[in-house]
């Protein structure tokens, strides 16, 4: 029975280095093939040569020549059928074994997340998130209750609406300062009785000085001239 678990743990490392130890048979015998190839073209091409050299001169000789370069040729197709099998049989064990690596992978990757998930259920995170709101909610009153103690005092409306009064007569009286000539047509009628006819009677007299005086500057221009 020991000998029987020594052997499948054995075994298993066998099978995992099997198809690697298969693709490097494989490209050995994939490079010496390849070799040989490239020596049956060069005797070929040598025979080929040498059938051109006799081909008027002596036939027996060119004949032969050729006859060699259809046997090189026969093993030449032979020899490239064996490298294509190769080939295809080195990409077919690549390709399992990409595959066995990868489904290898997802195994460990869904044993992980069932090793990381077996303590945890629904119950469990609602029972950390209601733990995590009250102790925001505990936080929460904390920085209210020290925040209170030194909280501002309150203030007196009355007092602002007071002070807001005196900002604005400042305002308007500021206002007034600043102000020009008052048009007729604007604050003439918010005056009282007496000064609005003052200025009734003020104003023509003022349009008449200025028209006097208009009338001096022309006659001064044109005595001038």
């Amino acid at each position: 029975m020991s000998g029987w678990g020594l052997g499948w743990f054995g075994g298993g490392t066998q099978k995992k280095e099997a198809p690697k130890k298969a693709i490097l048979q494989l490209r050995g015998q994939l490079e010496m093939l390849n070799k040989r190839e490239k020596h049956l073209q060069n005797q070929m091409d040598e025979q080929d040569t040498l059938a051109r050299k006799h081909v008027n001169t002596n036939k027996t000789a060119a004949k032969s020549a050729l006859r060699r370069k259809k046997q090189f040729e026969h093993s030449l197709e032979q020899t490239q059928s064996q490298i294509m099998t190769l080939e295809r049989e080195v990409y077919s064990i690549e390709t399992a074994n990409i595959n066995k690596e990868t489904l290898d992978a997802m195994k460990n990757a869904g044993a992980a997340m069932k090793h990381i998930h077996a303590g945890l259920t629904i119950d469990k995170v609602d029972d950390v998130m209601e733990g995590l709101r009250e102790q925001h909610a505990i936080g929460d009153e904390i920085s209210e209750a020290i925040t209170s103690g030194v909280a501002t005092s309150a203030i007196d409306e009355d007092d602002l609406d007071e002070e807001l009064d005196e900002l604005q007569r400042e305002q308007l009286d500021e206002q007034m300062l600043n102000t020009g000539p008052v048009p007729v047509g604007d604050k003439v009628g918010r005056l009282p009785q007496a000064p609005n006819a003052e200025l009734k009677g003020k104003a023509p007299l003022r349009v008449e000085e200025d028209d006097e005086e208009e009338e001096l500057r022309k006659l001064q221009a044109e005595m001038a001239m």
